[in-house]
C-alpha cells in the first residue's frame, strides 16, 4: 500500500507542475499574450523570461505537492520527483539545441532540483 501512495505522491507532483504550466500556456495564448499554441511562431525572449517565471513557481508547487503525499521519508520522493523533472527537462534541451533561445531549456534543468527540493522544505517547515 504504501508503494502505491510514494507512486502516487510522485507522480501528482508532477501533475501539478504538467497541469498548471499547460494551462497557464493555454490561458496566455488565448488572451493573445502568447502566440497560439500550436503555432512555429518564436517566442519573444520576455515570452520565455514569464513561461520560466511561472514554471518554477509550479516546480515548487510540484515538489510540495509530493512531499504533502508522500506516506514517509518526504524528501526522498521530492528528490525523485526532481530526478525526473532533471530527466525530462534535459530531453528538452536536447530537442532545442539548434535553437537560437535554448538558454530556457537549459534553465529548466539547472533548476529542476533546487525548485522541487525548495517545495519539499517548504512543507516540511509547515508541519
Amino acid at each position: 500500500m504504501n508503494t502505491f501512495k510514494s507512486i502516487w505522491a510522485v507522480f501528482a507532483g508532477l501533475l501539478v507542475n504538467v497541469i498548471l504550466s499547460t494551462a497557464t500556456d493555454f490561458t496566455l495564448a488565448s488572451l493573445d499574450i502568447f502566440p497560439p499554441i500550436a503555432g512555429k511562431v518564436p517566442f519573444d525572449t520576455w515570452m520565455l523570461g514569464v513561461a520560466l517565471s511561472y514554471r518554477l513557481m509550479y516546480t515548487v508547487l510540484g515538489g510540495y505537492a509530493t512531499a504533502w503525499l508522500a506516506p514517509q521519508n518526504s524528501m526522498k520522493h521530492v528528490w525523485i520527483l526532481g530526478g525526473i523533472g532533471l530527466v525530462l527537462s534535459s530531453i528538452g534541451v536536447a530537442v532545442a539545441w539548434n535553437d537560437p533561445q535554448r538558454w530556457y531549456p537549459i534553465a529548466l534543468v539547472v533548476a529542476a532540483i533546487p525548485f522541487t527540493w525548495l517545495g519539499g522544505k517548504w512543507k516540511n517547515r509547515n508541519t
